[in-house]
């Protein structure tokens, strides 16, 4: 089976040495904020409104840079991860990779619908902020799960 959109394996691990890190800022993130001076820049700004003011655009804004260094880190990581090719890649992992991408759409997409019907105001935000990468953890845990039991079964009939 081609798999011309797939990554060559040698790019999971790099995805590994990326996603973990980008995991641990965002965590540190959530438990420090913005309490962290090192990570204050001015960067460029195409829009920017802070609240009850007036927006600017094409501006440069002082920001701490933390949360997006983790979410680059934990979307690069990712992706890297979860389409980059198995060790020996085919059809029935093929099968796996579409199985647990629709599986992650529906829950992903499932848990945004009771989000919207049962949060509200920034805590709406923040399930919003979550669910940029929800799709692609939720991908993840369930391919490599499904992976993980498929290898120990085999493993079990030997």
């Amino acid at each position: 089976m081609k798999t011309n959109f797939l990554l060559s394996n040698q790019y999971k691990r790099v995805g590994w040495f990326v996603f973990i890190p980008g995991l641990l800022l965002g965590i540190f993130f959530l438990i420090f904020q913005h309490n962290i001076s090192l990570f204050d820049f001015n960067v460029f700004s195409i829009a920017n409104q802070e609240i009850l003011s007036d927006s600017d655009f094409l501006s440069f804004t002082e920001n701490n840079i933390l949360d997006e260094i983790s979410s680059i880190l934990i979307i690069i990581g990712g992706l890297l991860i979860a389409f980059s090719k198995e060790k020996s890649e085919d059809e029935y992992l093929s099968k796996i990779r579409l199985e647990s991408l629709v599986w992650a759409m529906y829950v992903n997409y499932t848990i945004l619908l009771l989000a919207i019907i049962s949060f509200y105001g920034m805590t709406f935000l923040w399930i919003l902020m979550f669910n940029m990468f929800t799709l692609l953890i939720f991908f993840l845990i369930r391919f490599n799960w499904v992976l993980y039991k498929s290898k120990r079964q085999i493993s079990d009939e030997e």
